[in-house]
């Protein structure tokens, strides 16, 4: 292991980084007074601004006209947003930062908080999602179809909903708005050098081509616009992983031949040594391909002055297909001896045995988009302005993964005996202190690599899972302009229902033992040489870097007979969710517009009531216990089928009011305030009313007693959970010296009124025709009180006083600070509340924070234009983070910190055609997990860098 430590090094490279950053703050201020002051701007309105400087400068001017404190991306022209992805743009707004995915932007959240704390809307619709959270997926949609980004982060009473972080407002440009005619097409090249070490995966080339068109007729008053785009990449990833559940091991206690001993809650708070420990280990490779289509349209009628009809309509779909291989330490729990573990319980050794298996699966992801909406607003009058939006959103996410074991023994697939006297292979686990990946050793007796000693209990399974999330919704505003004092007056309403679906089937545990002659022939037929090369090479200490691999069609096949055994023919579970949601939402929103002495004075203030009514329905059934037909002692749940339907409602109203004011200090400088009361609703998925019955000990085999049967019953939801409240208050100061620059600074504190708290349930299951009484862990929203305050600092200029070329350089620096005390609790390890006593037992380990807090984020871009170059570099910064898991009701995760580097390049060939390169993650930054608590490793992710090169021609 490297000795040194990268959690530290991390820390104090990001501190850096960030005292850099302030220094750039410090010196953007003399530039921004030494450029063109604002009385001599019109010598600039002649001068046509295009690309990033272009950008920046409509952001700005978004920021500045805007009643609420707002950030935003946005572009006059298509697919001039500086960004591959959707995601990758909005890391570049103030206080915004993404979660990672595949090595690309995903989940938002706003000045540190998490993304269930945020409201995402795509043209002012809320916008579904195949995760079941509330968050846009932004890897559905691509930046180049994409015009302008904004959030919001306060609240105004026309937004009606908001969140507790902000509003995150997607929008695609209007053809009548727009005013020009463009056909524009753009391809691209892309390549990860991580992909070249992977066999049979085209080494990591890709490509992506987008096609658009804007155009208006019949004397400008019908537009349309149309934009495509094919996505056909790969994005290949190595990972460690250990399992999502983990457990409390007794130090004191040491038991040879079986499970450590689990601490009970009783005796936590006590003086027993403890050390934390997850049921599994694995060594996962993945070889992937990504396709997605996708296609945005509008067609804008403006049949008169008094009228304006807009249809739009966005689709995606996006396919990947996953090869996994993995190795897998089935029994992290068996036999630990010489346990080592630091004052958290993280183990830095231990000795164990485990079975090993040689696991791999097929695994396919599917994911539409459907979305769009009709608006149409009229003007009576001079003064009255009548709008009505009707929208439509849904998403389809579906995924088939087909899996095996195949496991040792005593016996290699010859028959002949090994050197070991059981199933189970000695091994060493060391955690070097920071370390992301554990230095698991095992007995070098063993060969990782020997296809003979993979074979024993071979175990198919097909899981399918399909999630299904729609909105149907629709809107009426009315807004009346006035005179005085007060400018304006708006009033309207909203009604929505969402549903959420999704079920879960496995089709397998065929668990079968033929004769040793028919495993032979098996073995050798489907045995398949390790797919990559130099397998968790960056990670250092890492002592795996390959093992026995197997054909997953060949070997199902061969032992099924079928390649895939499809659904089974019972679709019902109890783990099934079937959530609708109704919302009726109504607001009144007063401007105002006066000068309080020679200052002037503007904003707003309203309110907003949301009424939320949710109904989830689930299912129970009585269970059986089902022998395993390899091991005996071994047993696992099943459901007899007899469905009984249970249906859950519960109902909320909020009332929202908000006020927002600007003072117009100088004619460049603005002082904003703000209060409000927010609002973030559970995600759909987190409401379900099913329960869950997962298997034990890493889901490797069973239970071995019908308590740890007992133990492995979870609710996947609760339904009664209400929204998250807080109230608000923000206060900002602006500096606009000129149209490249800006220096703001916004404080901001929140106070919110309840938690999420670990709640248990008795419930009475019926197993093998007896009433068991199990108690069910849940989450409700807890009394508590807790609150966020913050800083958040932007700057951004273009260096125009210094001299020619220099004066194409410009930077933009931003920077959040967050401070929470915030409580999320471990659903097993932590304070848990016991509604019959009303009291709260105390939890083993400490709480997490807000899902998605992170203290510090900070983004930095430099670029410099000159003449046809176009130069930019992104630096984007994040502190470690909780993260719960989709669905609620688990155990804790930490993501590590990350830091990235982007760089972006253009090259005007002649009018209208360019050269582009793009470069993500050009450092090859990880991703690391922790589990339960912060530094006890679970996960690291690695993908690698990508590179674009590509033209574009536009007419």
């Amino acid at each position: 292991m490297n000795s040194r430590n990268p959690i530290r090094a991390r820390s104090l490279r990001a501190a850096l980084l960030a005292g850099a950053g302030s220094t750039l703050l410090v010196a953007a201020v003399p530039a921004m007074a030494q450029d063109t002051p604002p009385e001599a701007a019109g010598e600039e309105d002649a001068i046509i601004v295009t690309g990033i400087r272009e950008t920046i400068q409509n952001s700005i001017n978004t920021k500045r006209a805007e009643t609420a404190i707002v950030d935003a991306l946005s572009s006059d022209d298509i697919g001039d947003i500086p960004a591959i992805s959707v995601g990758q743009a909005i890391q570049t707004i103030t206080g915004a930062t993404t979660h990672r995915e595949k090595g690309d932007a995903s989940e938002i959240a706003l000045r540190g908080l998490g993304p269930f704390l945020s409201n995402a809307t795509f043209n002012g619709r809320d916008a579904t999602n195949g995760s079941g959270d509330r968050s846009v997926n932004f890897n559905q949609f691509p930046s180049e179809l994409v015009n302008n980004i904004k959030i919001y982060k306060t609240q105004q009473a026309s937004l009606v909903e908001g969140g507790v972080a902000g509003t995150i407002e997607i929008g695609t440009l209007r053809p009548l708005d727009f005013g020009k005619r463009r056909l524009q097409g753009e391809i691209k090249a892309q390549y990860n050098p991580y992909g070249d070490r992977v066999v049979g995966t085209g080494g990591g080339v890709g490509w992506r081509g987008t096609l658009s068109y804007v155009d208006q007729f019949a004397n400008d008053t019908i537009g349309i616009s149309l934009g495509f785009q094919r996505n056909d990449t790969n994005n290949p990833e190595e990972t460690y992983a250990a399992s999502s559940t983990w457990t409390a091991c007794r130090a004191d206690i040491t038991v040879t031949n079986n499970n450590c001993t689990e601490l009970a809650r009783e005796d936590y708070g006590s003086d027993i040594p403890y050390y934390l420990v997850p049921n599994s280990h694995i060594f996962r490779q993945i070889s992937e391909t990504d396709k997605r289509d996708a296609a945005f349209g509008a067609i804008q009628w403006r049949p008169s002055d008094r009228f304006n009809i807009n249809l739009d309509v966005q689709y995606s779909d996006r396919t990947f297909v996953e090869s996994r291989r993995d190795l897998t330490l089935s029994e992290a729990r068996r036999s630990l001896t010489n346990v080592e573990y630091d004052e958290n319980g993280v183990i830095r050794h231990l000795e164990g045995q485990s079975s090993l298996e040689s696991n791999g699966s097929e695994l396919s992801r599917s994911e539409e988009y459907l979305g769009g909406g009709l608006s149409v607003e009229w003007q009576p009058n001079d003064r009255l302005t009548l709008t009505v939006d009707g929208s439509y959103s849904r998403t389809i996410r579906k995924e088939i993964e087909r899996n095996f074991r195949l496991r040792t023994d005593p016996m290699d697939v010859n028959g002949v005996r090994t050197v070991f006297n059981n199933m189970r292979i000695p091994y060493t686990y060391d955690l070097a202190p920071g370390s992301f990946v554990p230095t698991i050793t095992i007995d070098p007796r063993f060969d990782l690599n020997n296809h003979d000693l993979f074979w024993d209990d071979a175990r198919f399974r097909r899981d399918e899972s399909k999630r299904r999330n729609e909105i149907i919704a629709g809107r009426f505003d009315a807004a009346y302009e006035m005179d005085g004092f007060f400018s304006r007056i708006s009033a309207g309403a909203r009604w929505s229902e969402l549903t959420f679906r999704d079920y879960d089937l496995r089709n397998g545990d065929f668990n079968l033992n033929p004769a040793i002659a028919e495993d032979r022939r098996i073995n050798n037929l489907c045995r398949t040489a390790f797919p990559q090369t130099d397998y968790l090479s960056a990670a250092k200490g890492n002592s795996i870097h390959s093992w026995a691999t197997f054909d997953v069609d060949c070997l199902f096949d061969a032992y099924l007979g079928t390649v895939d055994p499809g659904l089974p023919d019972e679709r019902r579970a109890a783990a099934n969710r079937d959530v609708t949601e109704r919302t009726l939402a109504a607001y009144v929103m007063a401007e105002y517009d006066a000068d309080l002495g020679n200052m002037p004075v503007r904003g707003n203030f309203g309110v907003r009531v949301v009424k939320t009514d949710v109904t989830s329905n689930g299912l129970r059934s009585d269970l059986v216990l089902v022998p395993d037909p390899a091991d005996p002692g071994r047993f696992t749940l099943e459901e007899t089928g007899d469905f009984q339907a249970v249906r859950i409602k519960s109902s909320s109203t909020r009332i929202l009011p908000s006020i927002n004011a600007i003072f117009e200090v100088a004619p460049d400088t603005l002082v904003r305030l703000a209060g409000y009361r927010a609002m973030s609703r559970p995600n759909p998925s987190a409401l379900g009313a099913g329960r869950t019955f997962t298997l034990g000990d890493g889901d490797e085999g069973g239970f071995t007693s019908i308590e740890e049967a007992i133990d492995n019953v979870r609710a996947n939801g609760s339904p009664r959970l209400k929204p998250l409240m807080s109230w608000n208050a923000d206060a900002a100061i602006e500096w606009y010296p000129n149209k490249d620059s800006l220096l703001s600074a916004t404080v901001y504190y929140k106070q919110f009124n309840g938690g999420f708290q670990p709640v248990v349930y008795n419930e009475d299951f019926t197993i093998n025709g007896e009433t068991v009484n199990v108690p069910v862990t849940q989450t409700r929203n807890s009394p508590d009180k807790s609150r966020i305050y913050g800083l958040e600092l932007t700057a951004a200029t273009r260096f125009s006083f210094l001299p020619k070329p220099l004066d194409g350089l410009g930077a933009k620096v931003s920077y959040n600070y967050a401070n929470s005390n915030f409580k999320n609790q471990d659903i097993n390890l932590g304070d848990q509340y016991d509604p019959e006593t009303d009291t709260v037992s105390p939890g083993l380990i400490a709480a997490a924070g807000l899902s998605g807090y992170s203290k510090h984020v900070l983004s930095a871009q430099a670029y410099y234009e000159i003449g046809p170059v176009s130069l930019q570099a992104i630096y984007n910064y994040r502190s470690k983070y909780y993260q719960d898991f989709v669905g609620g009701n688990s155990q804790l995760r930490y993501v590590g910190p990350s830091e990235t580097v982007d760089f972006r390049a253009s090259l005007d060939l002649m009018k209208g055609v360019s050269l582009r390169f793009e470069a993500l993650n050009i450092f090859n930054e990880p991703k690391a997990t922790y589990m339960p608590v912060y530094g006890s490793s679970r996960q690291y992710h690695y993908y690698g860098a990508k590179y674009f090169i590509g033209i574009r021609a536009r007419i």
